[in-house]
């Protein structure tokens, strides 16, 4: 069955989220619907849909009209298993002790590995990208400095690789794995479920710390958020009033030139840096709230 993509930018972030919702009342209605941040610098939200069946061009161009954005570019995508695709291109990933592997590479996992068990058709969080690597390169090496947080967090968990990886390393109480994603919260209690860690990893749909259950485990001993730079200077403030005195956050999803921003708004509340890393262009920051 042929698929099609319908795809337009546009620089107000308001807009773009209102494009995508007016999309879904397309007819034919998309099959799903996108809506991103460029990760280029370019300021851009990139507004997409799939569709099964040819969308109306007219339609897209008063959409793309009304909300102020370029017209849509439509393309017939070619019939590809991706799923396949993927797991032929994928390789596991270490990351300090983590071995992050689909099944099809389970034979590979070695001891003294930390494995976690992420499959191919989890396209984001399978462990490939610069700022998933990062935060759990940066996880481990906080275990291998000796510190045993027993209160975690993971805020914009997606698949729940990081809170995983903490919950395998760590005696501590269940990791919450939060996602404003409704769909990324299923798929984050199947990859639980999955690595055999059910009731050490709590999956919750939440927006930031919004969430009862969130604010009844604070204050947390350690944070992670891999979202973006955005979303990360927004919760500056929620991080501090979440965070245990003395207490980490680990966070990225940033180009390297967006760290120093990032720095700025979380040293406005009274944290430091301990570690940066640097990995195919992204930044991971490990940071200290004052004791």
């Amino acid at each position: 069955m042929p698929t099609y993509s319908a795809l337009t930018t546009l620089p107000d972030p308001a807009n773009a989220q209102a494009l995508g919702v007016a999309m879904e009342d397309m007819t034919p209605a998309p099959a799903g619907v996108g809506v991103f941040e460029l990760e280029d610098g370019s300021n851009l939200w990139e507004v997409g849909g799939y569709f099964t069946a040819p969308p109306s061009e007219a339609e897209l161009a008063l959409l793309a009209a009304a909300f102020g954005a370029r017209p849509f570019a439509v393309s017939e995508l070619p019939d590809i298993d991706w799923v396949a695709k993927v797991r032929r291109e994928l390789t596991p990933v270490e990351a300090g002790r983590f071995f992050v592997y689909g099944s099809h590479d389970a034979d590979k996992l070695t001891e003294g590995r930390v494995g976690l068990l992420i499959e191919a058709a989890m396209a984001f969080g399978t462990g490939h990208h610069g700022t998933t690597q990062g935060c759990l390169c940066a996880v481990d090496a906080l275990d291998s400095a000796g510190h045993r947080p027993r209160r975690i967090a993971d805020i914009g968990c997606g698949t729940a690789v990081l809170a995983m990886g903490a919950a395998r390393i760590w005696e501590c109480d269940p990791v919450i794995a939060s996602d404003i994603d409704a769909v990324a919260v299923d798929v984050a209690q199947a990859n639980v479920t999955a690595n055999g860690l059910d009731g050490r990893v709590q999956c919750l749909e939440a927006v930031g710390f919004d969430h009862p259950q969130i604010a009844a485990a604070a204050p947390f001993d350690l944070i992670l958020a891999n979202i973006l730079k955005g979303p990360l200077i927004d919760l500056a403030p929620a991080m501090a009033a979440h965070a245990a005195p003395g207490g980490h956050v680990i966070l990225s999803g940033l180009l390297e030139r967006q760290a120093e921003e990032v720095l700025a708004a979380y040293d406005a509340q009274g944290f430091t840096l301990q570690t940066r890393l640097d990995i195919e262009g992204w930044s991971t920051l490990t940071l200290r709230r004052a004791a």
